[in-house]
């Protein structure tokens, strides 16, 4: 080499080429190295581990790690398009060919650009390093070329199948792990009637035991994914475009009785497999189940060579995660910096959301330890399956250690229970109390200063501690940009935050709890203020208690308090500029930037007259239609100019907003109760109503939901309500908490036989208190978790009146029942707040020749020349700045 400097040269641009890059700059390697970065792809490395985030988002500038597009040290160039062909080890020179102008001479990496798009060209190299990751593997199934077979990879790959996805109604996934589900995801985002089809008998069997397996399938089954379990994918039918996968029971012959799924997409999931023919063509060993050999430092057979990430196999093995690729990247950059530094293997414990359902595995999962014991908790109802692996009990001090586990359906736990594997403490005398539910005996165990928080980026206890003690870092996102804790799959959070407050609650130190930047004060503290002082207008409450101008987080935290303290319209003049989305046009906005419109029909009670207008509405506007879970009928694909012509018909024929967009009562459902059913004991639907039509247009910290069953059989599942009412002989038995999402949870008895008049109060009273306590976009059964006391202090309070606060609460209650107005109507009444929804430029019938619009699955969406496209330009005209953009 000519010049002084040595040359490192990356080939690859994935998220582990990136930590490389990213490790050697900050650790110093390029005072000594020239680094030059060889991305195949066309954009710079994006978080494939968010891919499915993709459609959500729309961009692919979100993904990206890299958004500026180079790297901020000089001595690191970035060449993308550049796709390496060979590699030259005794004169140490890669080859490769970039369409695109900008690429370097082997003479100086760093300088001499050459031109000549699709030229070939070489790079000489002091040091290699490998990081071309893998590729799909796509299973020898007849018709895999056909028009509607893709791969689920790259946001090319995405691009390709939503695009295919436009002129589609069903797709189906083969590969039912980890990234078949992920790929299941996409499907469903686009709208597709979605299958996944898995040769093993249950899904993610890699990660899953049999039991888990089956409740994370009937989570799926309830979105509306049909899992096709333990069967083979025979042929892809369709002459040139893909119209169905014929499927055959694993383990049977060919010939055996088939199975036809109909479907226009398929994406191949099953699995991947290493990218190493460049080391294979340039000699280097390659283990035989493919990747190529590394030592403990990762270095090749070529002591100049390297190889990380997914292409790697340390000891013969290929490790499909990020995390052991990060810990590879941080290994050869302590090895080139003559460090100690070794990779020995690496955690393969996962923590993901998949299709909604959180779903984690860690340790010894599969309990292959010799002597392992298992502890299993499974709740069917609630779609809740955890298992913890523990050691045999210690002879001396009969304490067990926990070995590993899997959680599926709530996962909150996984942040504590996955450190608790490597640092070896000793459990509880009863550790079973780990995976219980909270008010059924659950604890929670202190982290030692050695336990590993955050696994993608190798981060412990000690590591967050020092951060927060010597470095200054007082909030999450300090700690984050310091340690990189939480930054890749954001699963330890939550940990982080606690680490943070207990280490300042330790030392004396007030932890803040402000709403934000903005606020030092929490939301109840605000409540108490605006309370007390009567503000009415966001202005006076920052002037007088904040500073600056707000943000998107105190703005609706403060809408909803005037809310709920005054009622007032939330499209008032002070305040419409407070909404987030969904509130500021009265309806909740879906992915394709259309609105959906969801009259309220309490206790599911309807007339004919009022479904003939639904269907008359739906019919006329083009709607989809849905009933819900929460026995009302949802009208979707409404833009947002049309929606006061729709709300027009429907107050005409009686109906309000049934409030599906603000953080408020959704619904109360009910049974048919003592009126119809031979079972009930009690008027279900009469006290559904009531409670309806009481609570609507609550604003709250969070959306409510209730329910009221007409007896114990629970025909209106009441116990998985934020308040649930079950009818007995004697009245009604008052459960609280109990809410779906994220954390499942059941709720729980607050009293027993109640008579009417006194159930209402008990719940005026909780709602209340609540709506004063609660933190913003705290659903009610984290907040009762977190009280001081749960549950027996809200007993407290509600039913004892221990603060004698329950008149108050219920005059409070009173005051939001005798100001209730219906917000649609006013404002239809209103022509300054119509004023808001006002046609978009892009709209139909604006005369644009460059905007055209097509059918899709019944409804209007805009296409441009290169197909169908989510709406480009949805800024309202007129529009005040904020309020529109592409959503």
């Amino acid at each position: 080499m000519t010049h002084l400097r040595a040359t490192l040269v990356v080939v690859g641009h994935g998220m582990v080429a990136h930590r490389f890059v990213q490790a050697a700059i900050e650790r110093g390697l390029t005072e000594t190295h020239d680094i030059v970065v060889l991305g195949e792809e066309r954009r710079p490395a994006y978080d494939r581990v968010a891919l499915t985030s993709f459609f959500a988002a729309d961009s692919a500038a979100e993904l990206s790690l890299l958004p500026e597009g180079t790297y901020p040290d000089p001595r690191v160039r970035l060449v993308l398009d550049a796709a390496v062909t060979g590699i030259d080890r005794p004169d140490r020179v890669v080859t490769y060919v970039s369409p695109a102008p900008g690429t370097f001479t082997d003479t100086d990496p760093l300088s001499e650009p050459m031109t000549g798009p699709g030229e070939v060209h070489t790079l000489g190299y002091d040091v290699l390093v490998l990081a071309t990751g893998a590729a799909p593997f796509v299973p020898p199934v007849a018709g895999r070329d056909k028009d509607g077979c893709f791969v689920y990879r790259t946001i090319e790959d995405l691009e390709a199948i939503r695009t295919a996805s436009q002129a589609a109604t069903s797709g189906i996934v083969i590969g039912g792990g980890l990234l078949g589900l992920e790929a299941a995801n996409a499907l469903v985002q686009l709208g597709l009637d979605t299958h996944v089809v898995e040769m093993a008998p249950r899904l993610m069997p890699v990660q899953l035991d049999p039991a888990a397996g089956a409740t994370l399938v009937r989570h799926v089954e309830k979105l509306g994914v049909s899992v096709h379990a333990g069967v083979l994918t025979e042929a892809i039918t369709g002459a040139d475009s893909v119209t169905g996968l014929r499927l055959r029971p694993a383990g049977t012959e060919e010939g055996h009785e088939t199975e036809t799924i109909e479907a226009q997409v398929v994406v191949f999931s099953a699995g991947i497999r290493p990218r190493d023919v460049l080391a294979r063509e340039c000699g280097l060993d390659v283990a035989p189940r493919g990747g190529i050999l590394v030592d403990e430092q990762c270095r090749t057979s070529d002591k100049h060579v390297f190889a990380i990430g997914e292409c790697a196999a340390p000891g013969g093995t290929m490790y499909g995660l990020v995390a052991p690729g990060y810990a590879m990247a941080e290994v050869v950059v302590d090895s080139l910096l003559d460090g100690p530094g070794t990779f020995d293997g690496a955690d393969m414990s996962t923590k993901l959301k998949l299709l909604g359902v959180d779903v984690a595995s860690f340790g010894d999962a599969f309990a292959t330890t010799e002597g392992s014991l298992e502890l299993v908790f499974s709740d069917a109802v609630a779609g809740v399956y955890k298992k913890l692996v523990v050691s045999e009990p210690d002879t001396a001090d009969g304490s067990c250690r926990l070995l590993g586990g899997i959680l599926v359906g709530d996962a909150s736990a996984y942040g504590v229970l996955r450190p608790l594997v490597a640092s070896g403490i000793a459990l509880p005398a009863n550790p079973e109390e780990l995976i219980l539910p909270a008010g059924r005996g659950g604890v929670q165990l202190g982290l030692p200063d050695d336990a590993q928080v955050c696994s993608c980026n190798d981060v412990s206890k000690a590591d967050i501690l020092i951060a927060v003690r010597d470095k200054g870092c007082e909030d999450v996102k300090s700690v984050k940009a310091c340690t990189r804790a939480g930054s890749t799959c954001g699963s330890c959070v939550n940990v982080v935050k606690n680490i943070i407050e207990e280490h300042f609650a330790s030392v004396g130190k007030v932890v803040d709890k402000g709403l934000c930047e903005h606020f030092r004060l929490s939301r109840q503290e605000l409540l108490d203020v605006v309370a007390v002082h009567g503000y009415k207008r966001f202005d006076d409450i920052v002037e007088a208690h904040g500073t600056g101008r707000g943000c998107d987080v105190c703005k609706p935290a403060i809408a909803s308090i005037l809310a709920s303290q005054f009622n007032g319209h939330v499209l008032d003049r002070d305040n419409r500029q407070l909404q987030d989305t969904n509130d500021a046009y009265l309806a909740n906005i879906q992915r394709n930037g259309t609105y959906s419109v969801v009259p309220r029909i309490p206790g599911g009670e309807i007339t004919p007259d009022k479904l003939i207008v639904i269907g008359e509405v739906a019919r006329d506007f083009n709607l989809y239609t849905k009933i819900t879970g929460g026995q009302r009928i949802d009208l979707f694909g409404a833009r947002m100019e049309e929606l006061p012509a729709i709300w027009r018909r429907l107050v005409d024929a009686g109906f309000e907003s049934g409030h599906a967009y603000g953080k408020s009562l959704r619904t109360v459902k009910s049974c048919v109760g003592s009126t119809w059913c031979r079972f009930g004991v009690q008027d279900s639907v009469g006290l559904a109503i009531t409670l309806e039509q009481r609570y609507r247009g609550l604003r709250s910290p969070h959306k409510l939901k209730g329910g009221v069953s007409g007896c114990a059989r629970e025909c209106a599942e009441a116990r998985g309500k934020d308040f649930g009412v079950i009818a007995t002989e004697k009245g009604w038995n008052l459960y609280v908490g109990g809410n779906g999402g994220a954390v499942p949870a059941h709720a729980r008895l607050l009293a027993g036989d109640l008579d009417t008049e006194t159930l209402v109060s008990y719940l005026d009273r909780f709602l209340m208190y609540y709506i004063r306590t609660a933190d913003r976009l705290q659903r009610t059964a984290g907040w009762i978790d977190q009280l001081d006391g749960g549950l027996d202090r809200v007993r407290e309070v509600v039913v004892d009146d221990a603060l004698g606060l329950g008149a108050e609460l219920e005059a409070e209650m009173d005051r939001h029942v005798g100001s209730y107005f219906d917000e649609w109507k006013a404002t239809l009444e209103d022509p300054e707040k119509l004023g808001r929804f006002v046609s978009f430029v892009n709209a139909p019938d604006t005369p644009d020749p460059s905007i055209s619009f097509t059918q899709e699955r019944g409804q209007i969406r805009p296409a441009d020349a290169d197909g169908p496209l989510v709406l480009a330009t949805t800024i309202p005209v007129g529009a005040p700045a904020g309020t529109g953009g592409t959503r």
